[in-house]
């Protein structure tokens, strides 16, 4: 049987190319989304027309009972997780911390960091020996923002993402003698859609100068790193991070 990973926000840009990766590399793919239902399915497609297997299933992480859904259609289609890659997040336009809105800090820290949490917590239950499971991998997906703060353009994004570094370190302790490791990937100035939502589709591009690399990541060059916690070569390794972000 085919380890066993699900992507949340697998429709576009990290997830998807993290889950184009994997599917090339043996496992059955869940590809989460909220509402992008159209490229979700594509990124399906794709799998299934390269032999893979795959499936979509819609849960907005930041909803417990969508997620406890989405984990029970796992457990039915794909078979036993093995695999977990908190991918699913989101910015704001660019703004100062006096100029943010109470529903906007509810909605960053709802996705990004209570979203991560319940998806991890449904994951060790599954793959945790302690459960009856025969172990895993997590991999969470922060960003180089965690230790640059971004002031002026999203601190909230920044604080929540370094939540999810903390989370990280003390849920690879917690489980490191129950089969389990749990990792994270901080990528830097990366081309996905992600800018656009936070109203600079430019981003990527004017940033560029600024990476001692000269150059923005692709979201390709990323999902190489997730796959390598994934996978069995890093079999040593927990509660660390890799930074994709070009030196910065």
């Amino acid at each position: 049987m085919n380890p066993c990973l699900l992507i949340t926000g697998g429709s576009r840009g990290i997830g998807a190319a993290t889950a184009l990766l994997a599917a090339q590399r043996g496992y059955a793919v869940a590809v989460n989304y909220a509402s992008h239902s159209l490229a979700a399915d594509e990124v399906v497609r794709q799998i299934r027309a390269a032999g893979g297997q795959a499936i979509a299933v819609q849960a907005d992480v930041a909803q417990e009972d969508q997620v406890l859904a989405m984990f029970e259609k796992i457990d039915s289609k794909l078979g036993p997780l093995t695999a977990l890659v908190n991918n699913a997040g989101v910015v704001d336009v660019a703004a100062r911390v006096d100029e943010m809105r109470f529903d906007r800090l509810r909605r960053m820290f709802d996705i990004n960091v209570l979203g991560s949490f319940l998806c991890a917590r449904e994951a060790v239950k599954r793959m945790s020996t302690r459960h009856g499971g025969t172990g895993g991998a997590i991999v969470n997906v922060s960003s180089a923002a965690a230790r640059l703060g971004s002031p002026g353009q999203y601190v909230d994004y920044a604080a929540a993402k370094a939540a999810i570094e903390t989370f990280t370190i003390g849920l690879a302790k917690e489980v490191a003698t129950e089969g389990i490791r749990v990792n994270a990937v901080r990528p830097g100035i990366i081309e996905t859609d992600i800018h656009a939502s936070a109203g600079q589709p430019d981003r990527a591009r004017q940033m560029a100068p600024h990476v001692p690399m000269q150059r923005s990541g692709t979201a390709h060059e990323v999902a190489l790193g997730i796959l390598w916690l994934l996978s069995n070569e890093a079999s040593y390794t927990t509660g660390t991070f890799l930074d994709i972000a070009g030196g910065r």
